[in-house]
């Protein structure tokens, strides 16, 4: 019988703690800065692309992208590594 409460009791915490997160779809828009990043492997390059859009009272202020182009595969002195640019992880710090 302990078991049993226990277990339900458990299932009850973790259903309201999923209940708490928010999908970023749902998010409220109307005055927000949104920040997209893409990564496009093209021919032996790759295309790291940042798009920004600035939402204020639930108007688009200011919409702006910016691309940085490296080599898939840069020379470095460590030979080693055969992983493309494309499967690197993304850091993101916000200031």
């Amino acid at each position: 019988m302990k078991y049993t409460l226990a277990f339900f009791a458990l299932t009850f915490l973790l259903s309201c703690a999923r209940e708490k997160e928010q999908k970023l779809e749902s998010l409220d828009k109307k005055s927000a800065r949104e920040v997209t990043l893409t990564t496009v492997e093209k021919g032996d390059s790759v295309l790291h692309i940042t798009k920004q859009n600035i939402w204020y009272n639930g108007e688009r202020l200011a919409e702006k992208a910016d691309t940085i182009i490296t080599e898939a595969k840069p020379k470095t002195w460590n030979a080693a590594d055969t992983n493309s640019l494309r499967k690197v992880p993304i850091f993101v710090t916000v200031q």
